[in-house]
């Protein structure tokens, strides 16, 4: 009982431990975010973050992956409801916006800020974006394969063209204060889907692509 009670102590520290490591990050940026100030947020002795962790930025990317998990679960119900390219820009459009709410959106841009001083940090920022790369081409590939646009832009482009247009909104979201230019982004998005409708009609003898499932 000695034993199984350390380890769920374990676990309740580690889980305190990420979840201030992910609310510091956003409110002090990482810069501010020493292994000091994780444990004043999560009311623990510094010296658990080396032990559970090995270190701040270890800490760190546990916060991204329990951020990116939490949202890759939730998002996923919604992309499998659209049906069309308007609906999926229009998805698309509401996760933006609920990543931005929900602070993911500082969280990872703060680690690709990150990563910029410090290349250790790069490889495994790039190993956490292929699971969002395969979620994306796999939408896109379910509402416009086989269709003229996709022989056009094939799935897997555009995903890697999603990507790069979040993580570059991301980063201007910290100079855009009200929100203004990169709302107007997607709302050109959302005016623009309704006009490709022609394109994303699938040629002739194309199956429409089987659901992913986990």
């Amino acid at each position: 009982m000695r034993v199984a009670g350390k380890q769920q102590s374990g676990v309740e520290t580690r889980d305190r431990l990420i979840d201030a490591a992910a609310e510091t990050i956003r409110s002090q940026g990482y810069a501010g975010t020493s292994a000091r100030a994780i444990a004043k947020a999560a009311e623990v002795n510094s010296a658990l973050v080396f032990y559970h962790f090995g270190g701040v930025d270890a800490l760190l990317l546990a916060a991204l992956d329990r951020s990116s998990e939490q949202r890759m679960a939730a998002y996923r119900q919604a992309v499998e409801k659209a049906g069309t390219l308007e609906e999926l820009v229009q998805t698309a459009s509401e996760i933006y916006r609920a990543d931005l709410e929900g602070g993911h959106i500082t969280l990872f841009s703060e680690m690709v800020g990150a990563s910029i001083a410090r290349p250790e940090l790069r490889a495994e920022i790039t190993a956490r974006s292929e699971p969002w790369i395969d979620f994306i081409e796999q939408a896109l590939d379910r509402v416009i394969g086989g269709s003229p646009l996709a022989k056009l832009l094939p799935p897997r482009d555009l995903a890697y063209a999603a990507i790069t247009f979040y993580l570059g909104v991301n980063l201007f979201t910290h100079l855009d204060a009200d929100r203004t230019r990169t709302e107007a982004l997607f709302n050109l998005a959302e005016r623009v889907a309704p006009r490709a409708r022609l394109l994303t009609m699938r040629l002739p003898g194309r199956r429409k692509p089987k659901a992913v499932t986990e």
